[in-house]
């Protein structure tokens, strides 16, 4: 169940590349994985230890991952130097996403999984209608103010690689060592969007209408996530039937090449479990079982 390379064409001359992991039969629902600013669909494929991968579990478990390349990374870098807006990357990847459930079982649903700054991306997508219907969102990394200037972003300082990793002892011996391909840096319509979220989040998070968990690393440094914050930020989405905030220990930004990247993923692949199981029910015209939590 080891992930493959994949493309995903988004048409307009638009490939973006990927990496795949299926499950043995059907899946029972497709991940959608999005990676951040600076770093490239391999984030959720770690090597440094067996137990990281997203890609790896996911398939075990039975749903079909695919960890996409966003515009401006990989493949699409020569097409798309420059990256592209928010708004165009939600079409770009909506266009890939429609050609994907077109011709592939995507089980029940899409997934949306995403980090950093592929989770405004996810909640870009969220504020529309998907191909396929839209199970939930797990975001990590991911808030609604800063704590740090973003403008930094691209820097190769000290002081921002500690925002982006935390301390050493957050990863699996060898994590440095195999970033070869992995970091890269990110386009100028990316650091661009940054400086916009604040604003952006608001106007996404209101149309937000399906079931959401936003989870913080311990040490994260580049959201505010005090309770104050964490309670603001999900109050903002008013339509979510459901909304989850949570922390996890001993991590830093960079939680899914961490040493506690299975414990987030396993607790993504719960949620998801609930997703389907509110999903069901909807669908046979029953309310759900499970219900709000806030932070």
């Amino acid at each position: 169940m080891r992930a493959t390379p994949a493309a995903l064409d988004c048409g307009d001359g638009i490939v973006l590349s990927a990496l795949v992991a299926e499950p043995e039969g059907p899946p029972r629902a497709t991940i959608v994985a999005l990676h951040g600013a600076g770093m490239r669909a391999g984030y959720f494929d770690g090597r440094s230890h067996p137990d990281i991968s997203l890609l790896t579990l996911g398939a075990r478990l039975g749903y079909t991952v695919v960890a996409v390349d966003r515009p401006g990374y990989g493949r699409s870098g020569k097409r798309l130097p420059n990256g592209q807006s928010l708004t165009d990357q939600r079409a770009t990847l909506h266009a890939g996403l429609t050609r994907l459930v077109a011709g592939t079982d995507t089980g029940a649903g899409l997934f949306l999984l995403a980090h950093s700054f592929g989770g405004k991306l996810a909640l870009a997508c969220a504020a529309e209608p998907l191909p396929a219907p839209l199970l939930g969102l797990d975001v990590s990394g991911c808030g609604h103010r800063y704590a740090a200037d973003p403008v930094g972003l691209g820097e190769d300082h000290p002081r921002e690689w500690l925002r982006h990793w935390g301390r050493l002892r957050f990863y699996p011996p060898g994590t440095f060592r195999d970033m070869t391909g992995l970091v890269t840096p990110p386009p100028a319509l990316d650091l661009a969007e940054a400086a916009r979220w604040p604003d952006t989040f608001d106007e996404l998070a209101a149309r937000v209408r399906v079931p959401l968990r936003l989870t913080f690393a311990e040490y994260e440094q580049w959201w505010r996530h005090d309770p104050e914050s964490l309670a603001d930020l999900a109050s903002r989405f008013r339509a979510a039937p459901r909304v989850v905030v949570e922390r996890l220990a001993d991590s830093g930004h960079n939680i899914s090449l961490g040493l506690t990247a299975r414990s987030y993923h396993l607790r993504a692949l719960a949620f998801l479990e609930e997703c389907l199981l509110a999903h069901a029910a909807e669908s046979a015209g029953r309310p759900p079982r499970i219900g709000a939590a806030a932070p």
